[in-house]
């Protein structure tokens, strides 16, 4: 089993035609979305009306039906919501099991959840954003704006965003791993996290090779926050999520959570026992993994982060920013590639999230113009592998039998 240090810092990576998938109005019925059934649950973002015309066909629904409780089954997941969005409207929107073992109360697409490492497809956003204003380069290098880092005057943020620094990834320390497990509800600071990286030597020559680090992306929030004035959570407010009308997503400020919620299930604790962590701070992940969304957000993310295309067609990120986003020099992954935090797994481009009690999955395959959303309420690997992946391959292997998103199993811890 993968030791729980290890799978603190772990986010893995992320054309066939799918027309033959669909049905008219009158074959199917389509899949509903729940109205919001509390006071401040969130509203999804407005969707053309098409969208309810036509659903993935009766029988391809139970495929995926199946795949899902058979993942849900073996991995031990309480709950997953899935969601997938085909070219000409086609969708699948279900949700699987519990939010709450407690009580009992189902999974709903509607409720917010933690999403991880996805938060670094925002931070990594708001760098290039700064890029496409001409405040800062991508060949910057980091000592430029941050003091103190090894290599600094040698480390690129191009370096940093791609993963590919050779900076030790804090949240593999011991001694970070014994003080979020002893006390997960504390604060901690970026500074605080950057000591716990800046205390192991380096681990290769700036771009020698891949090596997946959250250090990189709290470099990066504080070059957002540095060069902006503003903290990183308020740059992505008032650049990422209001202009791509994410009414749902946010930067918590602390352990806040809005509801309705789902529950979260981790083994990533002191004891190693299960416990319920949706009360937990996520500060320990800032700008590399600290937000919270919905379904519909990220299913509006997933094609704006691979294309840098927002809903209403204007660019979020220019032409020409967004083609050197886009470069996904292969890592030590087979099928994998990782660009500027972002991947490419097999053709579907996005990006994954795991923390404690919480996994998800965005993904968009431009070739088929399909989205993949999976949101669940556990990060408890099932033989050494992410149950968000597991789901990914499953689903995928489905709607994109050219394109499956089958990442293998992590080695087992050193």
């Amino acid at each position: 089993m993968t030791h729980p240090r290890r799978r603190l810092c772990r986010a893995a990576a992320v054309a066939t035609a799918l027309a033959a998938l669909l049905l008219p109005a009158a074959g199917g019925a389509a899949v509903a979305l729940p109205h919001p059934a509390t006071t401040g649950a969130p509203t999804p973002p407005p969707s053309p009306a098409a969208d309810d015309v036509r659903d993935l066909t009766p029988a391809v629904r139970r495929q995926i039906d199946q795949a899902v409780r058979r993942v849900m089954k073996e991995a031990s997941v309480p709950g997953v919501t899935v969601g997938i969005w085909t070219p000409d409207k086609g969708r699948y929107v279900k949700s699987f099991g519990v939010a709450d073992r407690s009580t009992g109360e189902k999974m709903r697409p509607d409720l917010y959840m933690r999403i991880g490492s996805e938060t670094k497809t925002f931070t990594v956003t708001a760098v290039l954003d700064l890029v496409d204003e001409g405040r800062i380069g991508l060949d910057d290098t980091i000592d430029q704006y941050v003091d103190g880092v090894p290599n600094g005057d040698r480390i690129t943020l191009r370096q940093l965003a791609g993963m590919r620094s050779g900076l030790f990834n804090y949240s593999e320390d011991d001694d970070f791993f014994k003080a979020l497990t002893s006390d997960p509800r504390r604060e901690f600071t970026p500074r605080q996290l950057l000591d716990y990286a800046f205390r192991h030597p380096v681990l290769f020559p700036p771009g020698e090779k891949f090596s997946y680090s959250n250090t990189n992306l709290i470099l990066l929030g504080l070059v957002v926050e540095k060069i902006s004035g503003q903290t990183l959570g308020d740059y992505i407010q008032e650049h990422i999520i209001d202009p791509v009308g994410l009414g749902d997503t946010l930067f918590p400020k602390g352990a806040e959570f809005p509801e309705p919620h789902a529950q979260g299930y981790t083994n990533q604790t002191a004891t190693g026992k299960i416990e319920d962590s949706a009360d937990w701070n996520p500060s320990w992940g800032w700008a590399a993994g600290a937000m919270i969304s919905t379904l519909q957000d990220l299913r509006v993310w997933a094609r704006t982060v691979a294309t840098g295309e927002m809903p209403d067609g204007e660019r979020l990120i220019s032409i020409a920013t967004q083609k050197q986003r886009l470069v996904t020099p292969p890592t030590p992954i087979p099928g994998a590639g990782y660009g500027l935090g972002i991947f490419n797994v097999q053709g579907w481009i996005g990006h994954n999230g795991s923390l404690p009690g919480y996994e998800s999955l965005t993904v968009y395959l431009p070739s088929a113009e399909t989205t993949l959303v999976v949101l669940l309420n556990t990060d408890v690997d099932h033989r050494n592998e992410e149950p968000s992946t597991l789901f990914g391959d499953a689903i995928t292997s489905i709607i994109s039998p050219d394109h499956v998103f089958d990442l293998p199993a992590e080695p087992a811890a050193r």
